[in-house]
């Protein structure tokens, strides 16, 4: 069944949203100087535009943050979110409203502690290449270096992989004066497996061009949404091994197979299990874990691989719909508990102002995760 885009989202979702919000005082947010800051109504409790109580309360409130990459660096928490701005410009299927300029990392030292936002660790006018829109980032460290990894929108409008360095994991970071060759779309999920191999997982249709690539080379006329065939698999994320210098693919760009149940390849027509954006993999007990944003059915799902490559077996949901039409996120380890960050529209109001969030995970004695609902009433 083919379900409804964001404009027909957006029309439903203006008939509820809410003027204004209210916070409660078990409120995070916390301004860059680590003081906690004073909540209007601290004693009403905010709730959804259907009236529902929300599971986490955002990281901060000091500016509209998405898309959040979260890394455990020397014992401390950084998040590599999507700094988002409002920019003034509708939203469309292809995310022309999400047109970000610049990264600013957040930082704890634990779940649950004061958050730090440390000021612009890069802006698009610092990369050479690049002309705007910079969306959903990653870092690794390697010896010694922090590696930032951004997508934006070259000089003639084609996403690209960009990389940036930097001695501190909060910036600033220099970008290098290409982006990565061959590389192509959005959302870099990356992975360092047990060996010290780093690999970047990415892609995503709709906004993030992916279809376009279908045929290996770019192609605008292949629409704005997806290829539209529902009884054939589905586009696949892509993934690539990273050279030892961190900055260059060290293989050819390869598909990431998503199987069902049954073994079959996910079918366009899924849109409950397919592929929509926002890779990222984590390993835990030897096993690949692949997630990713079903984007126009708000889930973020978790697929089950036994090696970097997969292929990886749909298992099932780790975050129902949020607030807002987008849904990305990242899952880590911190000490012995695992941890979702993710965000919603609870501040903003808007599908361009999003505020991140976080919560436990919980996995079963088989390794499936217990699907978590953002709302805890």
């Amino acid at each position: 069944m083919r379900h409804f885009g964001l404009s027909a989202f957006l029309a439903a979702a203006s008939m509820t949203l809410l003027a204004g919000h209210a916070w409660s005082q078990n409120d995070r947010a916390t301004p860059s100087n680590g003081k906690r800051a004073a909540m209007p109504g601290g004693s009403v409790e905010p709730r959804s535009p259907e009236g529902r109580g929300y599971l986490a309360q955002p990281l901060t409130t000091e500016i509209y943050t998405a898309d959040p990459s979260a890394r455990v660096f020397n014992g401390k928490i950084y998040i590599y979110p999507s700094h988002d701005i409002d920019a003034g410009i509708p939203d469309d299927d292809m995310g022309s409203q999400y047109a970000m300029r610049d990264y600013r990392v957040l930082s704890m030292d634990r779940p649950g502690a004061p958050v730090t936002v440390h000021p612009v660790a890069i802006s698009v006018k610092d990369v050479p290449w690049a002309a705007k829109q910079a969306w959903a980032p990653d870092a690794l460290f390697k010896d010694g270096t922090y590696y930032l990894y951004m997508p934006l929108k070259d000089k003639e409008g084609i996403f690209r992989m960009g990389v940036a360095t930097s001695k501190s994991p909060v910036g600033p970071f220099v970008a290098e004066k290409q982006p990565i060759r061959g590389s192509f779309s959005i959302d870099p999920g990356m992975f360092t497996d047990d060996d010290g191999q780093s690999y970047m997982y990415f892609g995503g249709i709709w906004g993030g061009q992916l279809q376009r690539w279908a045929t290996g080379k770019y192609d605008a006329a292949a629409g704005n949404t997806d290829r539209k065939q529902d009884d054939k698999p589905a586009l696949a994320p892509k993934m690539a091994r990273l050279s030892a210098d961190m900055k260059q693919f060290a293989e050819p760009v390869q598909d990431v197979v998503l199987l069902d149940e049954a073994g079959k390849p996910i079918l366009g027509g899924d849109h409950d299990r397919r592929f929509f954006e926002a890779a990222w993999v984590f390993k835990r007990d030897g096993k690949y874990y692949f997630t990713y944003s079903t984007g126009d059915t708000h889930f973020i799902n978790y697929a089950i691989g036994d090696t970097p490559y997969g292929p990886f077996r749909y298992t099932g949901h780790i975050l129902a719909p949020v607030q807002g039409w987008t849904s990305h996120h990242s899952v880590f380890k911190f000490e012995n508990r695992w941890w979702l960050a993710y965000h919603d529209t609870q501040v903003g109001k808007k599908n361009s102002l999003r505020s991140v969030k976080m919560t436990e995970v919980f996995f079963n004695p088989d390794g499936t995760i217990r699907q978590i609902d953002p709302f805890k009433d």
